[in-house]
C-alpha cells in the first residue's frame, strides 16, 4: 500500500478498508507516512466523514499502536469517566474518590488544559507535592491504597493518537467527529476500564456548540466503547455557563474540596452525584448511594488517601494569585446570561491556561464568580473577582468579558444541567 492511494480513496468519498486503516496508522506511527500525507488524510476525513466500521477500525488501530492496560488482578470492578472539557469543569476531582468510596476502583487518565478549557492535571498540580506522572506499577499501588488514581497517560498508551492529535491541532482538523471520537476512545479503551461514562459538554464553552453535534459525538463514542466490550453510556450536559463558581486551577481544587466536605455549588454537586450513579450502574455496583458518601465523609477520606499516595499534601495551603480585581454589576436586576467561553478566555488570559502544550500555567490565576444566571444582583455588587500574578493581565481579561454577561428584569431560558442520556 501507499499513502497516496489511501488519501485518494477518502478524498473521493470512498470507504477505507480495514487493511488500509491498519497500514496507514502503523506506518504513520513508524514515521513511514509523512506528516503532510497524514494531514491530507485527516482533512479528507473531516470533509467526507467515516462510517461506524471505519471509525471502529481506526480506533482499534490506534489502540494496537501501543500497550493495553489490564486491571483484572483487582478484586472490584473498574469504572472511569471522560469529559469533553469546559469552563469550571472540575468534576473529576470529587467524582473519582466518590465512586471509589461507593465500591469501584477508578483508574482515571486525565489531560492538561489547552486554550479556554481547563485540564484536570493542571488543577491537581496546584497541590504541593502532587505528581501526575506514574508508572503502571505506581498506578496499581495507588489504586490498591486509595481506590482511585488520577494521572497522566504514559507514553506507551496509544502513541499513534498522541502523534495524530498534535498534527490535527495545527492543521485545522480538530473538529472532525470521527477523529475526536477515536482519539478519546482509543485511550479510554486502552486504559482497560470495564465501564465508562462520557460527559459530553454542549454550549459556548464546549467544543460541541450544539446539541446535534454533541449527540452525534456521544453516539459515536458510545458505539465505539460498546463494540470494544466496554460498558459505555454518555450524558449531554450544559456548558452555556461556567460550572460552579470557580474557574482556575487552585480555585477549582478548593471548590472540589468543598463538595467533598458536603458543601459546594449545587450544580457541581448535582452533576458529580449523577455521574457517580451512572458509573456505579455501568460497573454493576449497587449499595451505597453517592449522596451518602458525600454526607458521611467517606469520599473525603478517599480523596486524602489518593492525594497523599501521589505525593501531595492534602492539608497544604493552595497557591494564591498575588493580585485581584473585582468586576461589579453596572445595574440592578437578574443576571440572565454569563457566557462560559468568555469566562474561560478571561481565565486563560489571567494565566490559568495555555496556548501551547508546553506553556506553563499559573496555579493561583482564574475567575471567582459571585453570581450565576438566575441570581438577583444590585448595582455595584461584585459579579466576579479576577485573580492573576501581575496586574498587567487584567486589561485583556476585561476585554474578553465585554458583553459576556447580561443583567435584565427577569430570568432567561438556559440549558438544563443534564440534557440527555445516550445509551448503546
Amino acid at each position: 500500500m501507499d499513502a497516496i492511494e489511501v488519501i485518494r480513496a477518502k478524498r473521493d468519498h470512498g470507504e477505507l478498508t480495514t487493511a488500509q486503516i491498519d497500514w496507514v496508522i502503523s506506518a504513520y506511527t513508524r514515521g513511514e507516512v509523512a506528516d503532510e500525507q497524514m494531514s491530507a488524510l485527516a482533512m479528507a476525513i473531516l470533509l467526507n466523514g467515516m462510517n461506524r466500521r471505519e471509525i471502529a477500525d481506526w480506533t482499534q488501530a490506534m489502540i494496537r499502536s501501543g500497550e493495553r492496560m489490564d486491571w483484572s488482578m483487582l478484586d472490584r470492578p473498574t469504572a472511569d469517566k471522560h469529559s469533553t472539557g469546559g469552563v469550571g469543569d472540575k468534576i473529576t476531582l470529587p467524582l473519582a474518590p466518590l465512586v471509589a468510596a461507593c465500591g469501584a476502583y477508578v483508574p482515571q487518565l486525565s489531560g492538561r488544559g489547552l486554550g479556554h478549557t481547563g485540564g484536570t492535571l493542571d488543577k491537581l498540580e496546584s497541590i504541593p507535592g502532587w505528581r501526575a506522572s506514574l508508572s503502571n506499577d505506581e498506578m496499581l499501588d495507588v489504586l490498591r491504597r486509595a481506590g482511585a488514581v488520577v494521572c497522566a497517560a504514559g507514553s506507551g498508551l496509544a502513541p499513534a493518537d498522541k502523534k495524530l492529535y498534535a498534527l490535527r491541532d495545527v492543521t485545522g482538523t480538530v473538529e472532525s467527529i470521527p477523529l475526536i471520537a477515536s482519539s478519546i476512545m482509543s485511550k479510554k479503551i486502552a486504559e482497560g476500564t470495564g465501564a465508562l461514562v462520557l460527559d459530553v459538554k454542549v454550549g459556548s464553552g464546549a467544543f460541541m456548540k450544539t446539541e446535534e453535534t454533541a449527540r452525534e459525538l456521544a453516539e459515536t463514542m458510545v458505539a465505539l466503547g460498546t463494540d470494544a466490550g466496554v460498558r459505555t453510556v454518555a450524558l449531554l450536559t450544559a456548558m452555556d455557563r461556567p460550572l460552579g463558581r470557580a474557574v482556575g486551577n487552585a480555585l477549582e481544587v478548593a471548590e472540589s474540596v468543598e463538595v467533598l466536605a458536603g458543601g459546594g455549588p449545587s450544580d457541581v454537586v448535582e452533576l458529580t452525584v449523577r455521574l457517580a450513579r451512572e458509573m456505579l450502574e455501568a460497573a454493576g455496583i449497587s449499595g451505597k448511594d453517592p449522596a451518602e458518601a458525600l454526607a458521611d465523609g467517606s469520599a473525603m477520606d478517599v480523596w486524602r488517601r489518593m492525594i497523599a499516595a501521589q505525593g501531595g499534601d492534602p492539608d497544604a495551603l493552595l497557591p494564591r494569585a498575588a493580585e485581584t480585581m473585582t468586576v461589579e454589576a453596572a445595574e440592578s436586576g437578574v443576571l440572565t446570561r454569563l457566557d462560559a467561553y468568555a469566562v474561560g478566555l478571561a481565565a486563560w488570559r489571567l494565566g490559568a491556561g495555555r496556548a501551547r502544550k508546553e506553556d506553563p500555567v499559573s496555579a493561583g490565576a482564574g475567575v471567582a464568580l459571585h453570581a450565576k444566571p438566575g441570581d438577583l444582583v444590585r448595582a455595584g455588587q461584585p459579579l466576579m473577582t479576577l485573580h492573576a500574578d501581575d496586574t498587567g493581565r487584567f486589561a485583556r481579561a476585561l476585554e474578553a468579558l465585554e458583553g459576556a454577561y447580561t443583567v435584565g428584569p427577569s430570568t432567561a431560558p438556559q440549558l438544563p444541567l443534564v440534557i440527555e442520556r445516550v445509551t448503546p
